[in-house]
C-alpha cells in the first residue's frame, strides 16, 4: 500500500479535487459527510434523514478504507442548529452502541448556506 491513499465514495465525491478520505498507514481522515442519500445521492429535506445517511456515508467510506466503527477515534459534527442534536444522537448510539467504547465527539453548530443541515468528519486508527 502506497504511503498515502484516497479514496473517493459516493455520494460523498467533492466537486473540487478533494478526495472522501485519505489513508495514512493506518490513520484515515475523511473530508465532510454530508447527509445525501448514500444510493440515490438526493439531499433530504429532514433533519433525522440526514444524520441517518451522513453515519451511514461514514460507514461506507471506512468499508472502502478497510475500516470498521470501531477504528474511528474521533467525530466532528457539523449542525446548523442546536435542535439538530438529539437527531444526531440516534445515529451516533445506533453505530458506536456501546457507551464504554465511543470515539471522542465534538458538535460544532454553524450556520449554512447549503442544503445540509447535518455535516460529518471522522478520524480513524485501522487495526
Amino acid at each position: 500500500m502506497a504511503w498515502r491513499e484516497s479514496f473517493n465514495v459516493t455520494p460523498s465525491i467533492h466537486q473540487n479535487p478533494i478526495p472522501t478520505a485519505c489513508r495514512v498507514g493506518n490513520v484515515l481522515f475523511t473530508s465532510v459527510i454530508g447527509g445525501r442519500d448514500p444510493e440515490t445521492g438526493a439531499a433530504p429535506q429532514s433533519i433525522e434523514e440526514q444524520a441517518a445517511n451522513a453515519f451511514r456515508n461514514l460507514a461506507n467510506i471506512l468499508a472502502a478504507a478497510g475500516a470498521k466503527p470501531s477504528d474511528v477515534a474521533r467525530v466532528t459534527v457539523f449542525i446548523s442548529d442546536p435542535s439538530a442534536r438529539p437527531h444526531v444522537n440516534k445515529p451516533w448510539t445506533e453505530m458506536f452502541p456501546d457507551e464504554a467504547s465511543r470515539p471522542a465527539r465534538h458538535t460544532i453548530v454553524q450556520g449554512g448556506d447549503g442544503p445540509s443541515s447535518v455535516l460529518i468528519e471522522a478520524i480513524a486508527v485501522i487495526q
